[in-house]
């Protein structure tokens, strides 16, 4: 059945000479892979150059039940972009961010308040100027909301270590593991959840406490989500911000 759906590019991957496979996150079905036929005229309905890292684009598909892969009718965007591909840092920061979304969102269902989160902060980071430089590390503590991971802050109180695998603050350090903060990370670690997109800016981290910030995130959501990896895009985004 043809339905229409908006979808978040999270990643491509050739498939023949004529075609790929471009992997979204829809409004209407949650994750879903597509086959994309690579066009071969100025007249096709579905040009290539429209699945770019975190493009929006808006959609016509055939979603049969069972069906793996699905078979685009019409495809165009639906917010083109107007700094992302143009600005090294924020395609870096895309870069990372679909291939962080691609290992982290893996729900093949309807997710609307996912999906809202999702382009609005798409949206928020084409249309900032500056001082964006910790979108992708408030970007990944908020996401964790919504996956059911979001540290409890309620708990917390000044000295407690932060146990990584149980997603929890401690007042005493974990005994049987060694995957956990100490105190002062922990402590920053509450600053990064009382960050937000238009607050960020107010909270200084330099480059050694960002870097940090993003290796223990992704040992958090490797903990936590089957089959995450460790991310490749990571080291680049690690070397791309030398400050604020």
């Amino acid at each position: 059945m043809l339905q229409k759906t908006l979808g978040i590019v999270l990643r491509t991957l050739k498939y023949n000479d004529t075609s790929f496979i471009a992997d979204l996150y829809t409004e209407v079905v949650g994750r879903a892979s597509f086959i994309v036929r690579i066009p071969r005229s100025r007249k096709t309905t579905v040009k290539s150059v429209l699945f770019q890292p975190l493009a929006l684009v808006e959609l016509e598909a055939d979603f049969p039940p069972n069906a793996n892969l699905y078979k685009i009718k019409e495809a165009k965007s639906f917010y083109p972009f107007s700094t992302i591909p143009y600005d090294p840092y924020k395609s870096a920061i895309a870069l990372f961010l679909s291939e962080f979304l691609y290992y982290a969102v893996r729900e093949e269902a309807e997710n609307r308040p996912l999906f809202a989160y999702l382009q609005h902060s798409i949206i928020w980071l084409d249309e900032c100027r500056d001082s964006y430089a910790n979108f992708h590390l408030v970007f990944q503590m908020r996401l964790s909301r919504f996956l059911g991971l979001y540290p409890n802050l309620d708990n917390y109180h000044s000295g407690d270590y932060f146990d990584l695998q149980s997603a929890c603050f401690t007042p005493l350090r974990p005994q049987f593991h060694s995957s956990y903060l100490l105190p002062e990370e922990a402590a920053q670690l509450t600053v990064l959840m009382r960050m937000n997109y238009d607050t960020m800016h107010l909270f200084s981290m330099h480059r050694t406490e960002r870097v940090r910030c993003l290796t223990i995130m992704n040992e958090f959501y490797r903990f936590h989500l089957p089959g995450f990896p460790v991310l490749k895009s990571l080291e680049v985004l690690k070397e791309l911000f030398d400050a604020d």
